[in-house]
């Protein structure tokens, strides 16, 4: 009797239990779920980043900087609600990996835009994957190339300023510190070889003559035999077209040769890696740079300053170091896909429209005017000259 009566409280028990699982199962379809609770697509973008390799110097920043936008906009609820989820490729400073970055990201990926490369090789390398697919990329490097000719380049954004405008700062730099006679060292890939071109349109509109011109690679670790001809020329100041280690390296040689003149670098030069390895054999080098080197020494009428010392501020407090010039870039560039995005939604040719329409946007490297005709936006306004005076960047009055 008592099993019996044991097994009927069971199995009741079980029956509550079946029906009360049931109930729970079936309560989203009572009624429609409260408004806000659906969570929305995400939205994916892709970014090809030099990490590794030789230019691991400008793309660790860039990455760190991508992440931490990532995080602080999902934090505010992403874009319209729709959470961001950015996919970061390291090319290893290699244009084959940058190229197979780019087609992983649009062909598995999906990504609405592309952010990549942190150097001018490996974004042109990416330059026609991205044109014949249609997903517009915004580079973070210096070519002008990779903008130009716009009609070849109309899916093709950049946020660095273009080596026109740093050959431009040059050359007038130059003449007015009354330097006609200029030799003229590169790094050998497109970033030099575009520096090359630019400067030598820029030194023959400025009445400058290059009196030399000599190349190396970006991984030589002595420069010896090219600073040597340097210093038996006729050269009255040395320019010298290239990004760290290699930008380092040179400084050093050029010091320990006790070469009498001024150097000039470009804004390839704008990390805290080149400091570091050039030591004291970089006080004295001046170079155009964008304004976050020197942002506490702007004016406060500089329509950027609050941008940059915010920028600066969130990057010291995740990452306890002082972001470089190419985090800046990789910052801009981020920004623009946003605020495009915003304006478009997730559609490829739209965002793209929509980056051309970008006028009077305050980024870190300067204040963006983007337009059919100009797929990077930035004038000479966007840089300033800077000289390394005791290890640190001074903002130089002329």
């Amino acid at each position: 009797m008592f099993r019996r009566s044991f097994l009927l409280v069971l199995v009741a028990l079980l029956a509550v239990a079946v029906f009360a699982a049931g109930c729970k199962k079936s309560k989203p379809a009572a009624g429609p779920e409260p408004a806000g609770e659906t969570a929305k697509e995400t939205y994916k973008i892709g970014a090809v980043v030099d990490i590794s390799g030789p230019a691991a110097s400008l793309g660790e920043p860039e990455r760190d900087t991508l992440e931490m936008l990532e995080e602080e906009l999902n934090a505010k609820g992403g874009i319209d609600g729709h959470p961001i989820d950015l996919v970061i490729l390291d090319n290893k400073s290699n244009e084959t990996e940058a190229v197979l970055a780019a087609k992983r990201l649009i062909e598995q990926e999906k990504v609405l835009a592309v952010i990549g490369c942190s150097q001018s090789s490996t974004s042109l390398a990416m330059v026609d994957t991205v044109t014949k697919s249609k997903v517009p990329m915004i580079s973070m490097a210096a070519s002008a190339k990779i903008v130009t000719p716009v009609e070849e380049r109309r899916w093709v954004f950049k946020t660095a300023q273009s080596d026109i405008v740093v050959a431009n700062k040059i050359a007038r730099y130059l003449v007015k510190k009354g330097l006609k006679n200029v030799a003229f060292l590169s790094v050998n890939n497109a970033f030099g070889d575009s520096g090359l071109q630019n400067f030598e349109a820029a030194a023959s509109e400025n009445g400058i003559n290059i009196v030399l011109k000599e190349k190396f690679e970006a991984t030589d670790t002595d420069m010896t035999a090219q600073l040597a001809k340097v210093k038996a020329s006729k050269a009255q100041a040395t320019v010298v077209w290239a990004i760290p280690p290699a930008a380092s390296i040179v400084t050093k040689n050029f010091r320990d040769l006790g070469i009498n003149m001024p150097l000039v670098h470009t804004h390839g030069i704008g990390n805290k890696q080149f400091l570091e390895l050039a030591g004291n054999a970089a006080n004295g080098v001046v170079a155009p740079l964008g304004k976050l080197l020197v942002a506490e020494q702007l004016p406060d009428s500089d329509p950027q300053k609050q941008v940059l010392l915010d920028y600066i501020n969130d990057y010291q407090q995740k990452y306890n170091a002082r972001p470089s010039t190419f985090g800046g870039h990789a910052h801009d560039a981020f920004n623009l896909v946003v605020k495009a995005i915003e304006q478009a939604g997730p559609d490829r040719a739209k965002i793209r429209d929509a980056l051309e329409q970008i006028t009077g946007y305050a980024g870190i490297s300067g204040v963006f005017n983007l337009s059919p005709e100009d797929h990077n936006g930035l004038g000479e306004d966007s840089m300033v000259l800077v000289e390394i005076k005791d290890g640190k960047w001074q903002l130089l009055e002329l």
